[in-house]
């Protein structure tokens, strides 16, 4: 959730998320790839009530073959990863494309088939890799993982301790203009500062591919549970005001814990104690009470992720971030005076800020729904921290973190931030999803940032999807294109419908938009205000 962060990154390669082409009008039907595929098709694109949903897609794709250029061999190159059924009747299937069976970096497809019909596809896959395929490798897993460590350590002037990430695998990874087998290394560490970086090694030789920091942060530039009986407490949060809190009472050691039983499996805060340790002591009370300035973060923490939890429960039907309930951890008071917040892959963590540029960090109610929105992109649509996909995974997260504040209704607004930026200067903010410009981003494709920093511009070019959400929210006139405002809460509907069902890692903005038009149809018609209204907010930020 940061301003600005400037890392020296390596361009992607990646021709699919790359340079897409978003500035071009295309048919709301089919949106097509770099790599001349199709990377989003909607309407009956096959129906046969005779045969089961997935025989439907392999089908369908291999009767397409020119099309999708995968040999004809869709059941062999498209492994089922997931399948459900949706709340509005859709069977909704997730593929991943494998070769030899490695699977091919970033390449899902998700099929939608209701009533016998297949009536969408998203998701772009790689042609022809069979022409461009050199099977064999030179390196070990061990020595890419080494070669990915001396880049940390070169990048951030330090060794980092390394924390346990995710496992390598290997890879294909498709470039501009050919495929490498690739090991895929994440090096997630806290010191010397926290970072949670993936690699891409080419196998054949050690050259590093591609490499970007996945950690979602908040700003600019093993936990133990306990046994006992459910309470609520009361304390002061960092903006001073009171609230209650869930709370359990263990009579084995005399002391109410920052535990709240009644949410899934249950929210647990901790106290990080100026350290860099996660996740630190679960925090303990003797009264219940919770009014001393040292507890005001761990208040805040701890209350605003069971909002958090209730907003997704309540409004989408979704059981937390990873739709099982999964439990949801806080560290507060992570190191000395540190200036961030970050969700690290598993947890939660915010630091208590220098008192000058930021209050501690989970005193915004946006900030702390904002870092468990990544947590929901990370199980559901998965994308790329990077270019166009890592930009809508930011915006995600601005847009529901927005919305969590509105459904709260704790001073509600639509700029990100606000409560814990600059204490002393008042009216300011991290960003603005009404008015991107005021802060230096992007709100129009065409003023979209195309370097290499901030990971390919993702805190920046945000600022063109946070505008077209304010839009369809809220309507208004921008670039001379006038949009009919639907209201938060169907804005919010069409944006989960698309980042649950449609989104897969390497979407990018064009997609992005062709998933919020079939997500409206879905949810309210295919001649409805709703779908014209979206295709009016994004035709006013220039994205086709």
């Amino acid at each position: 959730m940061k301003k600005r962060t400037m890392l020296g990154m390596v361009g992607l390669a990646l021709g699919l998320i790359a340079t897409p082409a978003g500035a071009a009008p295309k048919s709301d039907s089919v949106v097509w790839s770099e790599w001349e595929t199709p990377s989003f098709m909607s309407g009956t694109l096959a129906k046969d009530n005779a045969v089961d949903p997935q025989t439907l897609v392999y089908r369908y794709i291999d009767e397409q073959a020119g099309t999708f250029r995968l040999g004809g061999r869709a059941a062999e190159r498209l492994v089922l990863l997931s399948k459900q059924t949706d709340d509005l009747g859709h069977t909704v299937m997730r593929f991943e494309q494998r070769y030899q069976g490695i699977p091919v970096f970033g390449a899902v497809l998700v099929a939608h088939v209701k009533a016998g019909a297949l009536t969408a596809l998203s998701g772009t896959l790689i042609p022809d890799v069979e022409k461009h395929w050199k099977r064999g490798k030179t390196i070990s897993s061990q020595e890419a993982e080494a070669i990915a460590e001396r880049d940390v350590a070169a990048s951030i002037g330090a060794s980092p301790v390394k924390e346990q990430g995710n496992p390598t695998r290997l890879v294909i990874y498709p470039t501009s203009d050919t495929v490498h087998l690739a090991y895929e290394v994440n090096v997630r560490f806290l010191d010397p500062s926290p970072g949670n970086w993936v690699y891409l090694i080419d196998a054949a030789g050690g050259a590093v591919l591609n490499k970007w920091n996945e950690l979602d942060e908040a700003k600019p530039g093993g936990g133990q549970t306990v046994a006992g009986t459910s309470t609520v407490g009361t304390g002061r949060g960092v903006l001073g005001d009171q609230k209650s809190i869930n709370t359990t009472y263990s009579s084995s050691y005399g002391y109410y814990y920052l535990q709240d039983n009644t949410r899934g499996n249950g929210i647990f805060t901790y106290d990080g104690r100026n350290r860099t340790t996660l996740p630190g002591s679960l925090w303990a009370d003797s009264d219940n009470q919770f009014f001393a300035s040292y507890d005001a973060p761990a208040v805040d923490a701890h209350y605003y992720a069971g909002v958090v939890y209730d907003y997704y429960k309540n409004v989408h039907g979704r059981l937390s971030y990873d739709g099982n309930n999964a439990a949801i951890r806080s560290t507060v008071h992570y190191g000395s005076r540190y200036n961030n917040a970050f969700w690290n892959g598993s947890q939660m963590v915010y630091g208590d800020g220098d008192g000058q540029t930021f209050l501690p960090f989970s005193g915004g109610i946006d900030v702390v729904a904002h870092e468990l929105t990544h947590a929901v992109t990370d199980y559901t649509a998965g994308l790329v921290y990077q270019n166009e996909s890592g930009a809508i995974n930011e915006a995600i997260s601005d847009i529901f973190g927005t919305l969590v504040e509105f459904y709260a209704n704790r001073n509600p607004d639509w700029e990100i931030g606000e409560d814990i930026y600059t204490p002393g200067i008042a009216g300011d903010a991290l960003r603005s999803m009404s008015d991107p410009a005021k802060y230096g981003d992007p709100d129009h494709y065409s003023k979209r940032y195309t370097g290499t920093q901030d990971n390919g511009g993702v805190h920046t070019n945000s600022g063109i999807i946070n505008k077209a959400a304010y839009l369809l929210s809220q309507g208004g006139t921008h670039y001379g294109v006038s949009v009919t405002g639907i209201g938060r809460d169907k804005m919010g509907k069409i944006f989960y419908r698309a980042l649950v069902y449609y989104l897969t890692p390497t979407s990018n903005f064009s997609q992005l938009r062709a998933a919020c038009i079939q997500a409206a149809a879905d949810l309210y018609g295919s001649a409805s205000q709703e779908v014209s209204s979206v295709k009016q907010a994004f035709n006013a930020v220039g994205v086709y």
